[in-house]
């Protein structure tokens, strides 16, 4: 289908009318390429639940390639009607949150009513759907140019767009009069010039919106002016640089926001806002903004005390954060469709009223959508292609934080006696999978395995990064990350990226320990499906030849291998520390010693987090009556407190 665009633009000039003046700038120097940039005023209309919008893109051809067609992302049209891919693959629904079928019109749009490049003529469009040819999908459209955009040119394109807001269930929409307004104006895709990430030749890379998949954009500056009813509070990416009253209850807010891929905001008149500082070890502090709900103002420290917590172990440990400000969201229980979700310096964190300090998802959401600063912002790969190289770091760093900011094994939950840690959680979603070898993280979200997506980029990623570092250790796994962030930041990595600083710098710091590279860690737990799974079957003393002698048997069970660690213990109180490749099937130790083997462990200080089954990792010839007593104690205390709460119901 193709659209022809002939209205003509009123009011674009040099600069949409609302941005007369350029803002200052927010950084001396520009920290990223800047190739897309957007002046954007747009309308809320909160009764119609409709944006008008008129858009000025300054886009730089960043190739050597020349330009003869441009494409964009129409992102809300996921949410157009049933036939959309979004709504085919998800059946209407995203983390556990419906589509609310039974209200008036829940669905939402967006129309490109004019398109003409500045001085020109106007242009026309057409729907593409490059991904799986579904024809009622509108998510991407071509735009054929009749004057080419030449290498190192740019193009200034004046755009008019009309869109209606979905009701809450997937990320973006409006519930009530409360609205979270996430990929919502027309939004130009990715050109990979030859050599970027795995491009041989110049594409565009601008895919469908999928059920799992999320986003991928290039660097720009943005200066958006939203007028909302004036008794709506409003936060956005960026700074606020100004505001207008308008003749009829309404204002205007204008943001301005450098370096970053993407913009969204949000409006409500029910927000009560507080505010906090951080102060990095080095420049200025970092102005923290949480926007939260009546109800849950109880819970406003616990959010404040969690972002700041990621901020600082994020300087600390992989590099700078650099924008002066961070703004919390926190929606409403009827929207709670928007929750956890990241925009650069913007995120949507998540809770429930009464939530008792020990059921620490709050935390866990502030510090995971934080974390996407910097696996999506600053390190801006793939989501589309690549979602564990940003959801899977950033569920390892969660792991890391969470841990050691609120307990290794009770930093997710410490409630009634039960205890869970962050990084366990991790782990335990990947090892309890019914199959897990069900398939590799790697590769299109869309084409992973039916429901596994989840558990493939977060999960599982964040568990054999885990094991990297068990391997490697924490300092050099702190070099590889910071070396990645360094080297990478304000540009579009991927996996060959990666596990090139990881062949760079291990051998470099630990010497040929795994060999002349990583390549057979990365072919096992990224490429491929493999289980590791290490089993000790048998301890067994005897005399021989007169002597004390002991043999120890490790068997590998899973079809992945990694080197593993075997501690003994003797009967006289001394260990020895045995170390296996871990290649072979089976392998059996012989220890000519003077004591008894009283038990073994294999991987003692768990390196190998991946290994399925820890149960089956030691072995010991006198079994202790220790841990029945910890789980009789255990059961003890729930039924203690169970029978209380029966108490308190009669």
């Amino acid at each position: 289908m193709i659209v022809r665009c002939w209205l003509a633009l009123v009011g674009f000039v040099t600069t949409l009318p609302g941005f007369a003046q350029s803002p200052k700038a927010i950084f001396p120097q520009p920290l990223s390429p800047r190739l897309a940039n957007y002046q954007i005023q747009v309308t809320l209309d909160p009764v119609t639940k409709k944006l008008n919008g008129r858009e000025t893109l300054v886009w730089r051809n960043p190739s050597g390639d020349v330009i003869r067609e441009l494409r964009f992302h129409l992102y809300l049209n996921a949410f157009r009607n049933e036939q959309t891919t979004f709504m085919r693959e998800s059946g209407g629904q995203l983390r556990g949150t419906q589509i609310d079928r039974d209200a008036e019109n829940p669905y939402g749009f967006i129309d490109v009513t004019s398109m003409k490049v500045r001085g020109g003529e106007p242009l026309a469009y057409q729907f593409i759907q490059p991904d799986d040819g579904n024809q009622d999908d509108r998510t991407v459209i071509r735009v054929p140019l009749s004057k080419p955009v030449g290498p190192g040119e740019t193009i200034t394109l004046d755009i008019a767009f009309q869109a209606k807001l979905p009701k809450i269930f997937a990320r973006t929409g409006y519930s009530r009069d409360y609205f979270l307004v996430g990929q919502w104006f027309p939004k130009i895709g990715v050109y990979e010039p030859a050599g970027t990430r795995y491009s041989k030749t110049g594409q565009w890379n601008c895919h469908q919106f999928h059920a799992h998949s999320e986003f991928y954009a290039d660097y720009g500056v943005y200066d958006v002016a939203i007028t909302t009813p004036k008794e709506y509070w409003v936060g956005a990416t960026g700074l606020m640089v100004g505001e207008t009253l308008g003749a009829t209850n309404t204002k205007t807010i204008r943001w301005h926001a450098e370096d970053v891929v993407d913009f969204a905001w949000t409006a409500s008149p029910h927000f009560q806002v507080v505010t906090g500082k951080w102060q990095p070890r080095s420049g200025n502090p970092v102005s923290i903004e949480l926007l939260m709900q009546p109800e849950h103002m109880a819970q406003a420290q616990r959010h404040m005390d969690a972002a700041i917590a990621a901020l600082a172990y994020f300087d600390k440990y992989v590099g700078k954060y650099p924008f002066p400000n961070l703004t919390v969201v926190d929606p409403p229980f009827h929207a709670s469709g928007s929750a956890g979700m990241e925009y650069p310096t913007f995120i949507t964190a998540g809770t429930a009223w009464g939530l008792p300090d020990g059921a620490r998802f709050p935390e866990v959401v502030t510090v995971h959508e934080f974390g996407h600063q910097y696996f999506m912002q600053l390190l801006a790969s793939n989501e589309f292609e690549e979602a564990w190289l940003d959801e899977g770091f950033n569920q390892y760093y969660e792991g890391r934080i969470m841990d050691e900011t609120y307990g290794l094994k009770s930093s997710q939950i410490d409630l009634l006696g039960f205890r869970m840690g962050d990084l366990e959680s991790s782990r335990d979603s990947y090892v309890h999978l019914d199959n897990p070898a069900i398939g590799s993280s790697f590769g299109n979200t869309w084409q992973l395995p039916q429901g596994y997506y989840g558990v493939l980029t977060y999960s599982k990623t964040a568990t054999w990064l885990r094991t990297l570092e068990g391997l490697i250790g924490r300092r050099v796994m702190d070099e590889i990350m910071q070396t990645y962030f360094n080297r990478w930041t304000f540009r579009h990595p991927c996996a060959d990226d990666f596990i090139a600083i990881v062949n760079e710098i291990v051998p470099k710091r630990l010497g040929s320990k795994y060999g002349p590279d990583m390549n057979w860690f990365f072919d096992q737990v990224l490429y491929g499906d493999n289980v590791i799974d290490y089993e000790l079957t048998d301890i067994r003393n005897r005399i021989r030849n007169g002597e004390q002698q002991a043999t120890i048997t490790v068997q590998r069970l899973g079809d992945g291998h990694m080197p593993v660690d075997v501690r003994v213990h003797f009967d006289d109180g001394k260990e020895l520390m045995l170390f296996w490749d871990g290649k072979a099937r089976q392998r059996t130790f012989t220890l000519n010693e003077k004591a008894k083997v009283v038990w073994a462990h294999i991987d003692p200080k768990q390196k190998i987090f991946m290994d399925v089954d820890l149960n089956n990792n030691s072995l010991t010839l006198k079994p202790s009556a220790a841990p029945a007593a910890k789980f009789a104690a255990k059961f003890l205390f729930w039924v203690e407190n169970w029978m209380q709460w029966l108490a308190w119901l009669f």
